[in-house]
């Protein structure tokens, strides 16, 4: 098997980390760009640097916006650095993430996704993007924003078919260093779950007593996701790990931290006991 250098856009995220390791455990050459590393795709600076000699570049940034406007100056950036650079380089591939549904459902932060596919398919250089669904930490971060001391957690009305990010991963690590695809078949996990349950379970599995509500979308966005527009409706490669899985890994997190504290709090108590003088 041939090396191939790849250059992955947002590899020290999430998602990154995981092709990162996918491609390096292939034998592969991953270049991390990130700002971190001295890159910085919003300003260009070291772009060029960080895509020399290689073949193909994953794209997999994110930005933390609910709003159109944002998300569309984010990600249209972000691709035309990557595009017009790529060309300078001579990479012959980008293979960027998107979301199920992003054309079916207007949210702020999709029409940015939407951008992103439209710039790369009129762009100069050969493609694929890879649509995916929720993945499974897509309830933690439901749960947790905002979280603060309230005893209600809000949560969307829609239908997801939540996916192990790893797997996800695997599949862009093989297509970055294979030929173009265009719009590659999407990924979903084995079965669908309306968001609020799987909150749901994610709080049953920490042990919260937190309360979830569910609370509708406003606007055509908001029905379609309702309605199912955020899962595959044509041909899909499905992934194997299911959500209680995760929720499994999320039980042994939380009794291993628990289990810390405790040993925390014994050890101050052990050390607050030691220091008292006599009187």
């Amino acid at each position: 098997m041939r090396m191939t250098r790849v250059a992955v856009a947002g590899g020290t995220g999430l998602m990154g980390r995981l092709v990162v390791e996918r491609l390096d455990a292939a034998g592969h050459k991953a270049v991390v760009l990130a700002r971190s590393r001295g890159v910085d795709l919003l300003t260009g600076t070291g772009v060029d640097a960080a895509l020399a000699g290689c073949s193909a570049v994953v794209d997999v940034t994110n930005v933390g916006t609910a709003s159109g406007r944002r998300s569309r100056e984010f990600f249209g950036t972000v691709t035309d650095r990557l595009l017009t650079a790529g060309v300078r380089a001579g990479v012959g591939h980008v293979v960027a993430l998107s979301i199920v549904g992003v054309d079916r459902v207007g949210l702020g932060y999709y029409r940015g996704k939407l951008h992103q596919e439209e710039l790369l398919a009129a762009g100069p250089l050969p493609w694929t993007v890879l649509r995916a669904t929720q993945f499974h930490a897509f309830a933690a971060q439901l749960a947790d924003r905002g979280r603060g001391r309230s005893p209600v957690v809000l949560v969307p009305r829609a239908l997801s078919r939540p996916v192990d990010a790893a797997e996800v991963a695997d599949r862009l690590a093989a297509l970055a260093v294979g030929p173009a695809h265009g719009t590659a078949t999407p990924m979903a996990g084995p079965e669908v779950i309306p968001l609020p349950e799987m909150v749901r379970r994610l709080l049953r599995a920490r042990g919260s007593r937190r309360r979830v509500v569910p609370v509708p979308v406003p606007g055509a966005a908001g029905r379609a996701a309702a309605r199912g527009g955020l899962l595959p409706d044509g041909d899909v490669v499905l992934g194997v790990h299911p959500f209680d899985a995760y929720l499994r890994s999320e039980q042994e997190r939380t009794v291993h931290e628990c289990s810390g504290q405790r040993q925390r709090s014994g050890q101050q108590r052990g050390g607050q006991q030691r220091g008292r003088q006599p009187r």
